[in-house]
C-alpha cells in the first residue's frame, strides 16, 4: 500500500513538472506572439500611412497642380528654346535672296554666285527663290583646269555660308540640348565636322578586328566644311553630315526633312517650326 502511494506521489511530481513546463512554454510562446502581433500592427500602420501618401501622390499628379505644373515648365523651357533659337535666327536669318534685310551691306549680296540646285527646288520638283543666309548662297563648285572655282571669292563665300550654317546648328542644338550625331569643331570658315563611323567596311572589321587595334578601327574622322579650290569630294561629304544633323533636329522636333541636298531649307524650317506658337503648345 505504501509502495503504491509513493509510485502515486511520484507521478504526481511528475505532473506537476510537466504542468510547469508545458506553462512556461506556453508563457514563452505567449510572449513571442505579443512580439510578432506588435510588430504586425507596426507594419500595418506604416503600410497605412504609406498607401496614404500614394494615394494623396496620385491625386496631386492626376490633378491640375500636379500636371498641370509639369506643363507650365515644360512651356517655359520650351519658350526659353524659342527665345534663344529666334537670336540665332536674328543672327543667321535664312531668307531667300531677293528678302535679305536692308541694313545688309549690298556688296555681300551677289547674284553671280552659282547656288545649288537643291536648295532652289523643293522635293517634289518644283521651283522656288534660292535661300541665302546674310545674302550668301551656298555655291555651286566649277570644275575648270586651273581649279574648281573661276576665283577665290566664290571659295569664301561658299567657305562663309557653311561656317554661319555650322555655327547656327551647333547653338540650336545646344539649345535643345539634343547631342549631334555628326560633332562639329567650329573654326568660322574653316569649321570642320566629325564621322565618328567605322574607318572599315562592316563586313571586313571581323576579319581585321584581331590583327588592327580597336581604336584604329573607330578612329574618328574629320572633313572641312569648306573648299580649297582643288579637291572637293571630302567637302561635300562634309556638308552631307551638316545637313544630316540639320536633319536630327528637325526629326527631334517632330518634322520630316526636306531631303538631303537642302541645308539652308532644313535650316530655315527647323528655325520657322520652333519660333511658331505651335512649338509652345504642349499637349
Amino acid at each position: 500500500m505504501r509502495h503504491r502511494l509513493q509510485e502515486h506521489t511520484h507521478h504526481l511530481g511528475d505532473l506537476k513538472v510537466r504542468t510547469k513546463k508545458s506553462s512556461d512554454d506556453v508563457e514563452g510562446k505567449r510572449e513571442q506572439l505579443c512580439v510578432k502581433i506588435r510588430t504586425l500592427s507596426v507594419a500595418n500602420k506604416t503600410l497605412g500611412t504609406a498607401r496614404n501618401k500614394l494615394e494623396e501622390a496620385n491625386k496631386l499628379l492626376s490633378g491640375e497642380n500636379g500636371h498641370g505644373r509639369l506643363k507650365n515648365m515644360e512651356q517655359k523651357l520650351r519658350k526659353r528654346q524659342q527665345y534663344m533659337v529666334t537670336q540665332v535666327a536674328q543672327i543667321y536669318p535664312v531668307r531667300p535672296l531677293d528678302e535679305q534685310s536692308p541694313d545688309h551691306k549690298p556688296g555681300i549680296t551677289t547674284s553671280s554666285t552659282k547656288t545649288s540646285a537643291a536648295e532652289s527646288m523643293l522635293p517634289n520638283g518644283s521651283q522656288r527663290r534660292p535661300l541665302a543666309i546674310l545674302g550668301l548662297q551656298l555655291s555651286k563648285p566649277n570644275a575648270k583646269k586651273t581649279g574648281y572655282f573661276s576665283d577665290k571669292t566664290d571659295f569664301h563665300k561658299s567657305s562663309t555660308v557653311l561656317g554661319y550654317a555650322a555655327h547656327a546648328v551647333s547653338l540650336i542644338a545646344s539649345y535643345l540640348n539634343v547631342p549631334l550625331r555628326y560633332p562639329l569643331r567650329f573654326g568660322g570658315s574653316q569649321s570642320y565636322i566629325l564621322d565618328p563611323s567605322p574607318s572599315v567596311e562592316p563586313s571586313s572589321m571581323t576579319s581585321v578586328v584581331s590583327s588592327v587595334p580597336l581604336s584604329t578601327i573607330m578612329r574618328t574622322m574629320e572633313f572641312p566644311l569648306f573648299f580649297d579650290g582643288q579637291e572637293t569630294t571630302r567637302s561635300a561629304y562634309a556638308i552631307f553630315l551638316l545637313n544630316k544633323d540639320v536633319e536630327q533636329l528637325v526629326n527631334y522636333i517632330g518634322a520630316e526633312s526636306l531631303g538631303l541636298r537642302h541645308v539652308l531649307a532644313n535650316l530655315k524650317q527647323l528655325t520657322t517650326i520652333i519660333q511658331s506658337q505651335q512649338y509652345i503648345c504642349v499637349d
